[in-house]
This record gives structure tokens, C-alpha cells and sequence, in this order.
């Protein structure tokens, strides 16, 4: 996460944009009993991580980005990494190879946002040559590098429509502290959270994931917008470099960032496909782009009055709140302009006490029975 591997863009389901590594920001280096790497990154993006045995490397791979004309060995210092390399995989995915001195396990993964873009810094610890061998290998997944399509609907399916969104996913492992991954998390709350809501009359959840794949974001939009969503829900646990930020926030789109995403919408997109219920594909960018504002007009303040509602309820179940709980971005998973949609950021996974009560199933629990109740509230 995040500030949204933050992903929230982190996601960057923005396919083609470039992506630049920074030198200035970029370094491997030793730390007390630890290795630390950080990449400088121009914007968040897709990325994934492994290790590699025989001989002993960590393999950090990118999506859409591109590296400097620099010396791996400029950036490159101390005694626990012996070797660095980087280049292009493929046409849209770059890698990162770090020859380790030793065994190491990695600690701590995250991509935040920052002022100059994104930062990934990861950590590892040392670790027996018998734990590392076990753990080593690419992850077993068939295309490692293609987005799973998302699940088909039910089209039969009777009542109001709530899509929910588990962040990241497959080769986006989100934030991750203290062993906890945030796509894992997101994932077994998203379920919960589907597996409530789908026991209340007249209310029909459906999830964009359900297992470990990646899905772009703009796939998990027009999934939502094909199963006639009436609620967009998108599921996300934040990470800072520092502890103290806690709680929970629920964010929407800026108000001022409406058209802006209609504008990049209508140039990526089919235009069939960007409203539900309204052929655009015969009408200008323009109109187009006035047709959506028209819709988000609508469904903007309702996202906003949700966001207040879910609030709310959070606090009235006990669920640890952050100070300032509702908030405001210009996120791909939010751009959607017939239906009105929320991001929850349901803790920081870089503060203690929040990830513990995360991975609790009993404060968990607090979380979708929150959920529940402002669906319910708001529902027709």
C-alpha cells in the first residue's frame, strides 16, 4: 500500500504509462544485521518479488518501468550484497537482480507514495541456508506477467449490486509488515465482507477477486460497471516508513477530480463501455466527456454520503478510526461515473496494533459488520 503501493494508482492499471527509475533515490545497501534496498521510482506501479537459490539472489521485477543509463555499481555498497543487475524482461516488464552474500529472508516490502513519486524499499534479514532454499523459487503462477480475467456474474442475480474490491493481488503483493501481505488480508476480508452482505435480503455482493491474481484496474471497473453495480467497495490496508499513523479512512474521488478523469477515461477507453446504459461510442470526446460528468454529478455525492455513513458506523462498532477518516484522490478504481464508489483503507499494516487487530478475525469482524450496516442504510 500504500500510500496507495498505494497502489492505488498502484496499481497502475494504466497499462501504458512509463514508469522511470530515479538513481538519486535508488541503493542497496548494508544496515544493522539487515540489507536494505530502495528504488526511486517516478510513479507507483505493479511490482512483485522473490528469491532465486543456487546461487543465492533477490529478483525484484517491475511493470512499465524503465532504467537509467547508471553502473549497477554506483549503487551498490557493503559487504552483504555482492552484485547488482538491471534491464528490460520483456516489452512491458523490467528486472531487478540482487546477488546476496548470504542467505537472507526478506523482512518488509512496500511501495509508498512520496512528494517525487514513489519509493519501494524492502529489507532483509539474515536466515539459515536451509530456510532460504525452501522459501527460494519464482512464484508458481502459469503467466506470471497477464492479468487473470475477472470472475464472471451472475446474471440472474437478484437485488442491489455491491462490488467488492480486494486490492492488489498476484504480482502486486501490496504493503506488506510483520509478514502480512495486504493482498492476502484484502483478499479474506473481501470475503467475509461478501460472504455478510450476501446473507442480508436483497442485497447481492459479488467479489473482482477471489484468489491470489493480479486484475488491472480498469478491469476491476468495467467488472463492476457489467454487474450492474450500485455500490463500488474497493478493500486496501495502508503502510507508512514511520508507525504512528493508525486507523481506519475511507477515501473518494476530489471533487475536483471529476472531469480530469472523465477526460483520461474517455481517451483510454472504448467508449461503449465507460457508461452503463448510454451509447457513446458515435459521440465526440466531448460529449462523451459532458455525458459522464452529467452521471458523476449523481452518484459523486452519493460515494461522498456513504463515505460519512460507513464512517460512522465504524466508529458506532468499535473500529479503530484514523483523525482524519474521510479523504479525497484522484484514484483509477474511483474514476467511474455511473456508480457510486468508495476506497476503504482499513488500517496501517506499518503500525502494531492495527495489523494485529487486522489479523484478528474478531476485530475483523467489527470491520464487515460496519460495512454492513452502511450498505444497508444506504441501499434503496
Amino acid at each position: 500500500m500504500i500510500r496507495l503501493l498505494c497502489l492505488l494508482i498502484c496499481l497502475s492499471s494504466t497499462a501504458g504509462a512509463q514508469v522511470y527509475i530515479d538513481p538519486e533515490r535508488t541503493e542497496v545497501k548494508d544496515g544493522w544485521w539487515q540489507l536494505q534496498v530502495a528504488v526511486g521510482l517516478s510513479t507507483v506501479t505493479p511490482y512483485r518479488l522473490f528469491t532465486l537459490d543456487n546461487p543465492r539472489r533477490l529478483v525484484v521485477d517491475f511493470q512499465n518501468a524503465s532504467w537509467p543509463e547508471v553502473a549497477p555499481d554506483q549503487l551498490l555498497s557493503g559487504d552483504r550484497a555482492t552484485g547488482l543487475h538491471f534491464g528490460a524482461l520483456d516489452t512491458t516488464w523490467s528486472r531487478m537482480v540482487v546477488d546476496l552474500a548470504g542467505p537472507m529472508r526478506v523482512k518488509e516490502a512496500a511501495m509508498t507514495r512520496s512528494d517525487v513519486g514513489a519509493d519501494l524499499s524492502i529489507v532483509l534479514k539474515r536466515t539459515g541456508a536451509d530456510e532460504f532454499a525452501a522459501s527460494a523459487g519464482a512464484p508458481a503462477q502459469a503467466n506470471i506477467f497477464e492479468p487473470v480475467p475477472v470472475p464472471s456474474m451472475d446474471s440472474n442475480a437478484k437485488g442491489f449490486v455491491v462490488v467488492i474490491d480486494p486490492g492488489h493481488g498476484g504480482i502486486d503483493p501490496g504493503a506488506e509488515r510483520g509478514g502480512v501481505k495486504e493482498a492476502d488480508l484484502m483478499r479474506l476480508l473481501g470475503l467475509e465482507v461478501a460472504q455478510a452482505l450476501n446473507q442480508i435480503d436483497g442485497i447481492h455482493a459479488v467479489l473482482t477477486r477471489d484468489s491470489d491474481v493480479f486484475v488491472p484496474l480498469d478491469a476491476r471497473v468495467t467488472f463492476a460497471r457489467s454487474a450492474g453495480a450500485g455500490l463500488f467497495i474497493s478493500l486496501h490496508a495502508d503502510a507508512l516508513e514511520e508507525d504512528e499513523a493508525s486507523g481506519a479512512s475511507v477515501y473518494t474521488l476530489s471533487k475536483g477530480g471529476g472531469s480530469s478523469a472523465s477526460r483520461r477515461m474517455v481517451e483510454r477507453h472504448e467508449r461503449g463501455d465507460l457508461l452503463a446504459g448510454v451509447d457513446l461510442v458515435d459521440h465526440s470526446d466531448r460529449v462523451a466527456t459532458v455525458l459522464m460528468e452529467l452521471a458523476r454529478s449523481e452518484t459523486g455525492p452519493q460515494g461522498r454520503q456513504f463515505a460519512d455513513r460507513l464512517i460512522a458506523e465504524m466508529r458506532d462498532a468499535g473500529v479503530r478510526v484514523n483523525s482524519r477518516p474521510h479523504r479525497e484522490g484522484q484514484l483509477a478504481v474511483l474514476s467511474a461515473a455511473d456508480f457510486p464508489s468508495v476506497l476503504i483503507e482499513v488500517g496501517f499494516l506499518s503500525n502494531a496494533r492495527d495489523r494485529a487487530q487486522l489479523t484478528d478475525s474478531s476485530s475483523r469482524a467489527r470491520i464487515v459488520s460496519a460495512i454492513g450496516a452502511a450498505v444497508v442504510g444506504f441501499a434503496p
